[in-house]
């Protein structure tokens, strides 16, 4: 059969009936990508798996969420959507509302938006609105609109988002014929690590014989980490934009699926993300955004501080949340840092001591 998108695949398991009308990108269906590069680089006894959410249509996992939430707006008669957004949100938001030839407004927190993101709102037509504030209170502002107007609401606040999201924990399932053993994964408004938790326990429920339940271990960038910290961060700040956000909205399940599953929420420097985000794209090849890469950051403390059992090697799951497509900036801005672009003159002699061939 050929793939028609998630909602298509797992209308079973999500709530669309026979009026909803599905606006689909053919979202989902990302790869599961072995790590073997990597494992040799870590001297790492287990396996490690990459799900890849950059391959989605818009470039990140917000695709999975967005297409039943926009599904079911336009199902109930809304004419438009609004959402907070660090960029992902908004470009994700912008490309379905698009398709569904309905309104979208976005408010992004002034100079805090990565301009790959920004650049896919804007050409997909939405109303793009800078406030002069951080995304917390961008995202206060469109609660209260959307509560006062006949405008949807599509941050992850909306349970259709979660039940979209969770789509990716039963892929991972399907691709590997079980659960892994742990999965490690970016924490911003902490609505994704809510949803794969939520997908897990559905598909341990539906076949406790063939699927157990994960160790959730969730990473945020040191500084913007409330949940590591206990407490709201009022300004937070790192070079992981798409998880730079102070009070998430998801706080309360971010938590359960950490204690449910007895994994770990912890926190990662902007240096060691960057470590990662540069280790990936030159072991494996794979281009993801910062915030995905504070997985790999995540896992590779865990590996220094010898958190697994040497004696029982495990499968892991890194979930890279979006493209580096989303964010070259970073990649230019730390070239220097990076040892990435080097200088030289018109001259052939010149080259090949740079290269040292």
């Amino acid at each position: 059969m050929v793939y028609q998108g998630l909602i298509e695949k797992y209308k079973d398991f999500l709530p669309v009936n026979n009026r909803t009308p599905i606006i689909s990108l053919y979202e989902g269906n990302t790869p599961l990508i072995p790590a073997n590069n990597l494992l040799k680089k870590l001297r790492f006894d287990g396996k490690i798996y990459f799900k890849f959410e950059g391959m989605n249509p818009t470039g990140s996992f917000k695709d999975r969420g967005m297409t039943i939430a926009v599904s079911k707006a336009v199902e109930n008669g809304s004419k438009a959507v609004i959402c907070a957004s660090t960029g992902n949100t908004a470009a994700s938001a912008a490309a379905y509302a698009a398709k569904a030839g309905i309104q979208c407004v976005v408010l992004i927190p002034e100079g805090k938006i990565a301009m790959g993101k920004l650049s896919q709102a804007v050409i997909h037509g939405a109303e793009v609105l800078s406030v002069d504030g951080n995304f917390d209170e961008t995202l206060n502002l469109v609660r209260e609109l959307s509560g006062q107007y006949p405008v949807t609401l599509v941050n992850s606040i909306n349970p259709f988002r979660i039940d979209g999201q969770k789509t990716a924990a039963y892929e991972i399932c399907e691709s590997l014929g079980q659960s892994p053993d742990y999965q490690f994964m970016p924490v911003g408004n902490a609505g994704n690590i809510t949803a794969y938790w939520k997908g897990y326990k559905e598909y341990a429920e539906a076949e406790p014989k063939k699927y157990s339940l994960p160790k959730m271990m969730g990473f945020q960038a040191s500084g913007s980490a409330p949940l590591v910290e206990g407490y709201p961060i009022l300004n937070p700040e790192t070079i992981a934009t798409a998880i730079r956000i102070g009070n998430p909205v998801s706080w309360k399940y971010a938590e359960e699926a950490r204690d449910e599953s007895g994994g770990i929420i912890d926190k990662v420097t902007d240096d060691e993300i960057l470590n990662a985000y540069t280790l990936i794209a030159e072991t494996e090849g794979i281009f993801c955004e910062p915030a995905s890469a504070a997985s790999i950051a995540g896992l590779i403390k865990c590996i220094r501080h010898e958190y697994f059992d040497k004696l029982n090697p495990v499968k892991i799951v890194c979930i890279l949340t979006g493209h580096g497509l989303k964010d070259p900036d970073t990649v230019l801005a730390n070239a220097v840092k990076l040892k990435k672009i080097k200088s030289v003159k018109a001259d052939i002699k010149d080259i090949i001591s740079a290269v040292e061939l």
